[in-house]
């Protein structure tokens, strides 16, 4: 019985190829962001304005909010940062593509079709992620802040600091929301599957912890806030993992089935 012929046989490409396809990638991706970031500067007090509704959100007469900068260039560094924000922001689909570009090749067909999925379902998560910082977190983290004020001792924030948490937060929260499709992707490679997720739990509630206290600032309300969602995307991620299974048993029998109908 011959046996099947193998669809990647044939196109694989020595390692100066591998990089020269690698550098093209980051070209692009480079060129893209340069792109966006000039763009977003032209928008930075738009941007700026935006990311200050948390801190608006946490004052009765948002007249009373004040922010300061300390150092004449200090402000303009600010929108510089801003710029980058805005331009890996809008960017990261993009920049999802190009990884998906080069590593596609070296996949097989199927895998192919299962990972066009989590790159539509990556920005989404991630604007998740986003929100839940921009809408919760943030505002409640403000709060938790200033609270401490007294009659002698004012919040006086720096903008470069406030925009640099805001950012911080939400780039952080974006990324970490990409637990279940990295796990969900694994399973539908069969790299992992139910039973090591249930078995991991109490090592995913130690990793999710200490992640929690070293990308947020240290205070609970922050540490709480990624610490709580995570773990719900963990058991949410068990759930997509066990329909992967059910899935690909289900496809196994049929197979077989057919398989038993042509004998």
């Amino acid at each position: 019985m011959a046996e099947p012929e193998d669809e990647l046989a044939g196109s694989e490409a020595p390692l100066l190829e591998h990089l020269t396809e690698l550098r093209k990638r980051l070209i692009h991706s480079a060129i893209a962001i340069v792109v966006l970031m000039i763009v977003c500067f032209l928008f930075a007090g738009q941007i700026f304005d935006i990311l200050l509704n948390p801190y608006r959100s946490i004052y009765a007469d948002p007249g009373d909010m004040e922010l300061i900068y300390t150092a004449p260039q200090e402000f303009f560094f600010t929108q510089v940062n801003l710029a980058f924000f805005g331009a890996v922001f809008i960017g990261f689909p993009y920049l999802a593509t190009q990884i998906y570009g080069f590593v596609s090749p070296g996949l097989y067909k199927h895998e192919r079709k299962a990972l066009v999925p989590y790159l539509i379902a990556t920005p989404v998560f991630f604007l998740l992620g986003a929100a839940m910082v921009y809408f919760v977190v943030l505002p409640m983290a403000l709060g938790f802040f200033a609270g401490m004020q007294t009659d002698e001792i004012k919040l006086l924030a720096k903008v470069s600091e406030y925009l640099g948490l805001a950012m911080t937060l939400i780039l952080a929260f974006g990324v970490c929301f990409q637990l279940p499709v990295v796990l969900t992707l694994l399973a539908q490679l069969d790299l992992i599957n139910v039973e090591q997720l249930k078995k991991g739990r109490r090592y995913a509630i130690v990793g999710i912890l200490i992640v929690a206290a070293f990308i947020t600032p240290p205070d609970p309300i922050s540490q709480i806030g990624l610490a709580l969602p995570m773990y719900g995307l963990y058991e949410l991620a068990i759930l997509s993992v066990r329909m992967v299974e059910k899935r690909r048993k289900a496809a196994l029998a049929a197979e077989e089935a057919k398989n038993v109908e042509q004998a």
